[in-house]
C-alpha cells in the first residue's frame, strides 16, 4: 500500500499558471486555478494504486519563518487572482474527499514532511507529489520518493544524489550555501551547486566543513575564497539552513485510516460544480458518498 502526499500549493499554482485560457465561474470570479486542480486530482484519484491521500495547501502565504528574516517569501506581488483561488481549492479537494491540511503557522511543505515522517512505517511508500526541491530532504531509500507528475519522474535517494550531487540529509545545508531564490534567501556569496555538493558530498552538513580551505579533502575552484566568505557569513549560513530545515512536527490530527479514499461527497461537488460552473467535471468522479 502506498501513501500519496499532494503538494496542492504547487498544482494550483500550475493549473493556474500553466497556460490555456482563463476561466470565470458565473459570478465572474477567476477559478482557472481551482478548475485544473480538480481536473488533475480526478485523474490522481483513477489509479489504481492511490487509495491514501492527504493534500497541503498554504492558506496564508507566510509562515514562522517570516519572524526569521524579513526577506522570506510572501505573498506580496502575486496576482490576487491566484490568492483568492486558495480558499476554493480546499473547498474542492474536500468535495472530492481528500483530507486537506491548510497551513497559516508552518508551510505545505512542512505538513507533507510530517506526514511522510508519521506513516513511513505504516506503509509500503510514501509519494510525495511534488517537484519541490525542499521536500528532497524527506526522501528515504525508495521507501519515500517525489514524483514529479508534469515530467512523471520519480526521484528517490539515488535521483537526489544524481540531481543535487548531495544526499537528503545534506539538502538543507546545499540551499544554506546556494540560496532558493523561490523563497527569497541568497545563500553565500561566490558558492554555488558545483563547490556546495563536492563540500557537502564529503562532509554533509556545512558546521562540518573545516574553516581553512587548506584543510579540504576534496578540491573546488577558488577555495580560499570560498572559505573566507563561509567565515565571514557563517550566521546567515545557518540561518539559511534553518529556513531551508522543514518542520517535521506539525500537529497533523488523521489517522491513516483517515486518509484513505472513499469517494467524492455528491452533495458538496455537484453544488461546487454549479456554483463555478464546472458542468464538464460533475459526472467525473468515479465513487462516490453521500
Amino acid at each position: 500500500m502506498r501513501l500519496h502526499l499532494l503538494d496542492a500549493t504547487y498544482e494550483l499554482f500550475r493549473a493556474f499558471f500553466g497556460g490555456g485560457p482563463d476561466r470565470q465561474a458565473p459570478d465572474g470570479r477567476e477559478v482557472k486555478g481551482v478548475a485544473g486542480l480538480i481536473e488533475s486530482t480526478l485523474s490522481l484519484l483513477r489509479q489504481s494504486d492511490v487509495t491514501h491521500l492527504g493534500a497541503a495547501t498554504d492558506q496564508v502565504i507566510r509562515s514562522f519563518r517570516n519572524d526569521l528574516y524579513d526577506g522570506y517569501k510572501t505573498g506580496e506581488g502575486l496576482d490576487p487572482d491566484i490568492l483568492a483561488q486558495f480558499p476554493l481549492a480546499e473547498r474542492a479537494l474536500e468535495a472530492l474527499g481528500v483530507v486537506v491540511w491548510r497551513m497559516e503557522e508552518f508551510e505545505a511543505d512542512d505538513a507533507l514532511a510530517t506526514a511522510a515522517l508519521r506513516f513511513s512505517d505504516e506503509v509500503e511508500q510514501v509519494v510525495i507529489l511534488t517537484p519541490d526541491k525542499d521536500l528532497a530532504q524527506c526522501v528515504v531509500g525508495d521507501r519515500v520518493v517525489m514524483f514529479d507528475r508534469r515530467r512523471e519522474i520519480t526521484i528517490d535517494e539515488d535521483g537526489v544524489w544524481e540531481k543535487f550531487g548531495v544526499g537528503p540529509e545534506s539538502i538543507p545545508d546545499y540551499l544554506g550555501l546556494v540560496g532558493d531564490t523561490a523563497d527569497g534567501f541568497p545563500g553565500v556569496p561566490s558558492w554555488g551547486a558545483k563547490s556546495a555538493s563536492t563540500l557537502l558530498a564529503r562532509y554533509v552538513h556545512l558546521d562540518r566543513i573545516p574553516p581553512d580551505a587548506g584543510d579540504w579533502e576534496v578540491k573546488v575552484r577558488g577555495a580560499e575564497r570560498l572559505a573566507e566568505n563561509l567565515r565571514q557569513h557563517r550566521k546567515e549560513a545557518d540561518l539559511y539552513r534553518h529556513l531551508a530545515t522543514l518542520r517535521r512536527d506539525v500537529p497533523l490530527r488523521e489517522s491513516l485510516d483517515d486518509l484513505e479514499w472513499q469517494g467524492a461527497h455528491r452533495d458538496a461537488f455537484l453544488a461546487l460544480c454549479d456554483e463555478f460552473g464546472f458542468n464538464d467535471v460533475r459526472n467525473r468522479p468515479h465513487k462516490w458518498v453521500v
